[in-house]
């Protein structure tokens, strides 16, 4: 893929992103049941990205690739991309929980479209970041990918792992997100009242 696509879809992920939660936020019709099921795997995926950003800090937000150490341990230690594990069983969630009172065929057409877009987003951002990180640390890079599937995590971590957990920077790395969840629940609680 031409690296200026896969340049413009990183710097411009979170509103990419957005567009699916816009629509699961406008034409979802959450149930009591749906709520129930999909409202804990999305704080499950929230604290895996939490777990995450403790130990890659905040250049996960930067607009370009960038990356002051290769990160092994944590949840690194288990799958190469955490955030993005994090993200798909976030948005799983909220797709479940808004979308139990909407028909068969409405509820499979915003679930599956919520994580075809978010799938289309990862497959293009996910080989931008890996050159990027090949380029700055080379033959430890392919080992880390030798040794860490992209996507299914281990069950068991690889290796000792280079990093250190650093929970103060959750706050700072997550402050965008915690909103954009916040934003989510109110919509939710809000819809879910509704009906």
């Amino acid at each position: 893929m031409n690296d200026s696509v896969q340049t413009f879809v990183f710097k411009n992920r979170g509103a990419l992103l957005a567009v699916p939660a816009i629509a699961l936020a406008v034409f979802g019709k959450p149930s009591a049941l749906s709520v129930t099921l999909g409202l804990p795997l999305a704080i499950a995926g929230e604290l895996v990205r939490c777990w995450a950003v403790g130990y890659s800090g905040v250049t996960t937000r930067d607009d370009a690739v960038s990356a002051p150490e290769l990160v092994t341990a944590g949840p690194y230690a288990y799958v190469r991309n955490p955030l993005y594990a994090g993200n798909a069983i976030t948005a799983a969630g909220f797709a479940i929980a808004f979308t139990g009172g909407n028909s068969a065929l409405g509820r499979l057409a915003l679930v599956g479209a919520s994580l075809a877009a978010m799938a289309g987003v990862y497959a293009t951002i996910v080989p931008h970041e890996e050159s990027f990180l090949r380029s700055q640390f080379g033959e430890a890079f392919d080992r880390y990918c030798a040794d860490v599937p992209p996507v299914i995590p281990r069950l068991e971590p690889a290796g000792t792992g280079n990093g250190t957990w650093r929970p103060s920077v959750i706050k700072e790395a997550e402050s965008r997100t915690f909103l954009t969840f916040g934003a989510m629940l109110g919509v939710l609680a809000l819809k879910a009242l509704k009906a």
